[in-house]
């Protein structure tokens, strides 16, 4: 077989492992390898090569590097609960700073408890143990799960058409992961367990310092927000994929889509009430990650803030852009349109305060071809019972609005703070959900692509991460917009998409990761779905107009 490394051909035999033709280059890596990347799909180092083959090597530092350790990581605190601990009901249940929140249902987690857990964990790294994939049929699958008694991977068995069941062991301890494994416990260097709340936090380090961990930042905002959503879906019953599948089989998920409804009319309401008790505040901003469904939010709180007596007026940060020639470009010399200097800072703040000082404004309209703006004779003032509701990527950073006082000001901080876990280990990630939910819209307003779009998500995500995450808890309340059951209405949507894009792509690996998530899936019908529902904004048919 014919390898190419880095550009470089190597002659190999058939079936010669990833790690063998790689070994000193593995060895050599400033960073730990952790998988590969064959022909546009992620593998373990351990995969044998039966093609010509394209081969990249994966570090720490890269999204899907991060995603390996991470759950060869988790797998080996459940094998260190499981031997110490047999009988506990352990759960992973969602992603804080560099860390993941869990917690235990059935029994008091003590610092003894967790002082043994990751003694015993570094012992079974310190052993260098193989993690070993082994593959099955359903029917031979189905028998293994009921003579082990073993719950998680069961929920492949629900995929229609799933002709391969895998499972992983590490001495006699077998659990489903989703997703590629690292091939030894001894992969697994940097990690910390400590208590937090009423679980612990299993601590791992960053992409940008992967050989270290770093202080923990605690973001009690954001922890509390996932803390209740995550409570009330566990009351309900419906915090797993396959507990939610049964609530579609049996006919039962009307009821729960109409409570995760009333869960939001409910949580907008109170961000309207606490706005409008507060006679000082003037201004609303909000701010939120891409598909968080910032606008239908605008739309509903706007209808809340009215029957609270006041009534929302929009300007839109977008008409503040500076002309073309100041606007910053980034590193590879291209206008940065999303840093905060691309706004006209100094002219948002006069208008913002003359607004809120009762004065008339002439409103620019920012032609972004030209890049400038103009005044085309559009006025504004605010009478005594309207209130400003801005949204943008900035509304957070206070240096967006510097010139207003704190107190005349509300933020909102909007994201879908995904709690529905895979299984009680393996969660769904925040961002795949808002990718999901983009995908979908930008085929349906935008005629783009799910390739496309996965494309630029690499861009989004880092905007994000400079310019909203660091400032999320700045926000006076925050609003998890994600709905239990919409991955379950999504799938039918995305994964047609999804599955135009092939290995011929470098995007293809990510397109089948959410692809194979989303087949865990029963689907849901589009029917089921209230016209007001947020999710709405991305499926359309919806009562907002918001495209």
């Amino acid at each position: 077989m014919k390898v190419t490394y880095k550009e470089k051909q190597i002659e190999v035999e058939k079936g010669t492992k990833v790690m063998d033709i790689l070994k000193q280059e593995i060895e050599n890596s400033v960073n730990p390898i952790i998988a590969c990347n064959c022909n546009n799909e992620i593998k373990a180092l351990n995969f044998d090569v039966n093609e010509d083959t394209k081969i990249e090597l994966i570090d720490y530092t890269t999204m899907e590097g991060k995603r390996v350790y991470i759950r060869g990581l988790i797998y080996i605190m459940a094998m260190a609960f499981n031997e110490l601990y047999p009988n506990i009901s352990l759960t992973v249940n969602y992603q804080l700073h560099n860390a993941m929140y869990c917690d235990i249902s059935n029994t008091k987690i003590t610092d003894d408890m967790l002082k043994n857990v990751i003694n015993k964990m570094r012992e079974i790294v310190e052993k260098d143990i193989p993690i070993m994939k082994i593959q099955m049929t359903p029917e031979e699958a189905e028998r293994f799960f009921e003579e082990k008694n073993i719950s998680n991977g069961k929920l492949q068995l629900e995929v229609k058409g799933k002709k391969d069941i895998s499972i992983y062991k590490c001495e006699e301890y077998y659990n489903y992961f989703y997703g590629v494994m690292p091939i030894t416990t001894g992969i697994i260097k940097k990690f910390d367990i400590v208590k937090y709340r009423n679980g612990f936090l299993i601590r791992y380090p960053s992409r940008t310092n992967p050989n270290e961990l770093t202080d923990f930042v605690e973001t009690k905002k954001l922890s509390s927000t996932l803390s209740e959503y995550a409570d009330i879906h566990k009351v309900l019953e419906v915090d797993t994929i396959g507990k939610l599948n049964q609530k579609v089989r049996d006919g039962s998920i009307i009821d729960y889509i109409l409570l995760d409804e009333a869960l939001h009319e409910k949580k907008i309401a109170q961000i309207a009430d606490n706005v409008a008790k507060n006679k000082d505040i003037k201004m609303v901003l909000i701010a939120g990650p891409s598909s968080s469904g910032k606008t239908t939010f605008a739309r509903k709180l706007g209808m809340q803030l009215r029957l609270n007596g006041l009534k929302p007026v929009t300007i839109s940060v977008d008409n503040y852009f500076v002309e073309r020639e100041y606007n910053p470009k980034d590193e590879f010399g291209n206008y940065d349109f999303e840093c905060i200097e691309a706004l006209d800072l100094e002219l948002f703040n006069k208008h913002i305060t003359q607004l809120l000082n009762g004065e008339e404004i002439e409103v620019p309209k920012f032609d972004f071809t030209e890049g400038k703006k103009h005044y085309n004779g559009t006025k504004m003032k605010l009478k005594s019972d309207e209130i400003l509701v801005i949204e943008g990527i900035h509304c957070l950073n206070d240096r967006l609005t510097a010139s207003i006082p704190k107190n005349k000001k509300y933020k909102v901080y909007i994201s879908a703070l995904t709690v529905l876990n895979i299984d009680s280990y393996n969660r769904i990630s925040t961002t795949d959900t808002r990718l999901i939910r983009r995908i979908v819209r930008d085929n349906q307003y935008r005629n783009y692509s799910a390739l496309h779009t996965i494309k630029i998500w690499y861009s989004v995500n880092r905007g994000e991460d400079k310019y909203i995450f660091p400032y999320q808890e700045e926000a006076d309340s925050m609003f998890n917009s994600s709905l239990i059951y919409e991955l379950g209405v999504l799938k039918d949507y995305a994964l047609p998409l999804l599955k135009e894009i092939d290995n011929t792509h470098p995007e293809f690996a990510e397109a089948k990761r959410i692809a194979t998530l989303l087949s865990y899936f029963e689907s849901i019908p589009t029917k089921d779905i209230p016209n007001t529902s947020l999710i709405r904004e991305f499926i359309g048919n919806g009562i907002f107009d918001v495209h």
